[in-house]
């Protein structure tokens, strides 16, 4: 019984990630996790008619410069983590 409870659980958890994968690619979305937080930072469309995935193009003329497509001027979306407490706070270090 438990290694069928493992089994499935193990099934469900790289579904999850699969999934994940597959819709952040999809809606152009980049996923960045570290200790302090998870972030989901916006990608070019892959399929944008105006840059065409590339995210931008440089304008030319009497200032030329970099102009950044509609399809990436999105907001980053960013979950903040709690730090975690220390246990033993009056302890030293070493």
């Amino acid at each position: 019984m438990r290694a069928r409870t493992a089994l499935l659980l193990a099934a469900a958890v790289s579904l999850t990630a699969t999934t994940a994968a597959v819709a952040l690619k999809a809606g152009a979305w980049e996923l960045t996790a570290s200790r302090h937080a998870i972030r989901l930072s916006p990608k070019p469309r892959p399929g944008c008619p105006d840059c065409k995935g590339e995210g931008g193009w440089w304008s030319e003329g009497l200032y030329p410069g970099g102009e950044m497509c509609w399809c990436w001027d999105r907001p980053v979306r960013t979950l903040r983590l709690l730090p975690v407490r220390d246990p033993w706070p009056d302890e030293p270090p070493f």
